[in-house]
């Protein structure tokens, strides 16, 4: 290149300069000392002492943390299919050619906005063992007994679980985009082949809004192995026998309440990597049903 070249190339750096610093200092770094600290014994309290594979080693053997991967795994099994299939669902019918159509859209995305804290308050109420709350009135007006939602092991986690499906507003906003982006025509064409009602849908609209399903899909993988806020609120500890322990509850247990630093990361690590796995799966799956053409 030219020197005039080199020049606006410096520019350029230069106006990126802050994101980089940004993104260097508050991202890249924490990365790169996370996994170093993996492999040491720290605790913000003395010096981090190497330590190898210990960490990992002892997380094998770790029954607090089999159980909160286990409990995972578990809710993700129940909430990423029925995420999915509620959005997906939502949206088919918001778009849909109706009076109110945009009240309707706005009712569903309203609680994806409300803060992880306010819902779980909302939720706790609703949950109540007791009488009091509306899942077990509503239940008693039927005729049937009142449960424990947030204290009997076998059903904290379907409970966490269908609560999630108050926040797929966004997923829905998702899946409208695409829905909209699907020509007309080939609706048409379909109509003329005698493709009417759920063949329609199966043959026309999920071929053509794919790729939307598919970044949803991702998109759930990482929430799913992710989530805390709720049920750190609804079921600190994990509730009884740590029904509702999550991964991500014990690595910020571990890292802040514990002070294993390196214990946490090592975890953290681990997250990455099952997530990532995970995606792979998703890519090279994706590949026989995701289709990009039109």
């Amino acid at each position: 290149m030219t020197r005039r070249e080199w020049g606006q190339v410096g520019k350029g750096l230069a106006f990126c300069s802050p994101w980089i610093f940004g993104f260097c200092a508050f991202a890249l770094a924490p990365i790169a000392l996370s996994l170093a600290f993996s492999f040491c014994d720290y605790s913000t309290l003395r010096p981090a002492a190497w330590v190898g594979l210990d960490n990992y080693r002892e997380l094998l053997r770790d029954p607090v943390f089999a159980k909160a991967l286990v409990n995972t795994i578990v809710y993700a099994l129940i909430a990423l299919p029925a995420g999915m299939l509620v959005s997906l669902g939502l949206a088919l019918m918001l778009n849909a050619p109706i009076r109110g159509q945009a009240v309707y859209r706005t009712i569903i995305f309203l609680p994806s906005l409300v803060p992880a804290v306010a819902s779980a308050m909302v939720w706790l109420w609703m949950f109540n063992g007791s009488r009091v709350g509306l899942i077990n009135y509503l239940l008693e007006q039927i005729g049937l007994d009142p449960r424990g939602w947030l204290s009997e092991p076998g059903l904290i986690l379907p409970a966490l679980a269908f609560m999630s499906l108050w926040g797929v507003g966004h997923t829905v906003v998702i899946y409208l985009a695409g829905l909209q982006d699907v020509p007309r025509e080939l609706y048409e064409a379909a109509e003329i082949d005698g493709a009417v009602g759920w063949r329609r849908l199966w043959h026309v609209t999920i071929p053509m809004i794919s790729p939307v399903i598919f970044f949803n899909l991702i998109m759930a993988i990482i929430g799913s192995w992710q989530v805390f806020a709720i049920p750190q609120i609804m079921v600190p500890g994990g509730g009884a026998d740590r029904a509702g322990y999550f991964f991500t509850m014990y690595l910020y247990d571990s890292a802040f309440n514990n002070l294993r630093m390196g214990y946490a990361s090592a975890m953290a690590w681990i997250q990455l990597l099952i997530i990532l796995f995970l995606t792979a799966i998703a890519f090279w799956t994706g590949r026989k049903w995701v289709h990009y053409g039109k």
